[in-house]
């Protein structure tokens, strides 16, 4: 059902947990399902240098914050804004159509982290 990718994602999370002292924190969740997505980053001069995420809920959820955190550590912040949607899902290997609510919610997530650190 899930992909080899999804699947490693959730069994061997990257980047869990919370960024001591973090810049940035916010925490998403989606009413209809339950699942939650939290993530934490510490930036310097514009560049993510750290980012971490905490996940409860479904396997694609906790497996696209996981690779959400990868994707975008090291980058600019301006470089993380242009991450979309379809790209994560491809990144992941697919999510069935039933499951396509984790990557908006890791989508969500991020670009309501990127704001707070331009504020």
């Amino acid at each position: 059902m899930y992909s080899s990718q999804t699947l490693d994602y959730f069994e061997h999370p990257r980047n869990a947990g919370e960024v001591i002292h973090p810049d940035a924190s916010v925490q998403i969740e989606n009413p209809a399902c339950g699942d939650i997505l939290k993530l934490t980053a510490r930036v310097v001069d514009g560049v993510i240098a750290e980012v971490r995420f905490l996940a409860k809920g479904c396997v694609p959820a906790m497996a696209c914050g996981s690779l959400l955190t990868e994707l975008v550590q090291g980058k600019t912040t301006q470089q993380a804004g242009k991450l979309g949607r379809e790209e994560l899902v491809q990144a992941i290997g697919g999510l069935p159509e039933a499951s396509s609510h984790a990557g908006y919610l890791a989508i969500d997530a991020l670009q309501s982290l990127l704001k707070q650190i331009k504020t």
